[in-house]
């Protein structure tokens, strides 16, 4: 059976719908920058969700070729997840969706080194003719934590935001969006084909002690 992280890892994957508290270690990414509304047709955030996934992929099809990763292992891609702020912006703006700033990315496997990301971006860019010059290996520690099941819309996120404050608040906790840690999403449903009030979104910020 392939190693999936969503089952493997579900304290980061599958929270409950209800706020908990949870440290993040450092994880390693693929990832892409951007600057605009992600619902946008042909805008650069649809862009980079492409991007995102041709490296994913020449990643997790690269058994099948000349070039052997050491310590490859079978997997299921990780599920699409984005961090987005807006300048001068406490926290998230979702009435101005053309304010957002994001970067997107793809959870990789730990085998993954810097090294075996450029070979698969230079793999990528000549078999699919395709610029990925955008695209950026990408570390990151999101540390303490807030997180919680969202389940509806993206334009209801408010209410799940807001018991996420409410309980950190009892815990002793505030949120801490800063220029380096931002607000987390983790996208669980295919968009093309869940309903939106079936949509299913780990919700994640965070946060410092009062």
């Amino acid at each position: 059976m392939p190693f999936d992280f969503k089952k493997e890892y579900k304290e980061f994957y599958l929270p409950p719908n209800k706020p908990g508290i949870i440290e993040v270690p450092a994880m390693n990414y693929i990832a892409v920058r951007g600057k605009g509304d992600p619902n946008e047709e042909d805008g650069d955030y649809k862009a980079s969700i492409g991007l995102l996934y041709g490296i994913a992929f020449t990643i997790k099809m690269s058994y099948k070729g000349d070039h052997q990763i050491p310590g490859y292992f079978s997997y299921v891609v990780p599920p699409l997840e984005g961090f987005w702020w807006q300048e001068g912006v406490d926290g998230i703006d979702y009435a101005h969706k053309e304010n957002y700033e994001w970067i997107s990315v793809i959870r990789l496997p730990d085998f993954v080194t810097k090294e075996e990301f450029n070979w698969a971006k230079e793999e990528a860019t000549l078999k699919k003719k395709t610029d990925f010059s955008p695209v950026e290996f990408f570390h990151y520690e999101e540390g303490l934590c807030v997180q919680c099941m969202h389940i509806g819309s993206y334009d209801v996120e408010p209410a799940t935001v807001k018991r996420m404050d409410e309980y950190i608040a009892e815990q002793g906790y505030v949120t801490d969006i800063t220029a380096q840690r931002f607000h987390h999403e983790i996208y669980l449903s295919d968009v093309r084909k869940t309903a939106p009030e079936k949509l299913k979104t780990v919700i994640r910020h965070p946060i410092r002690k009062i």
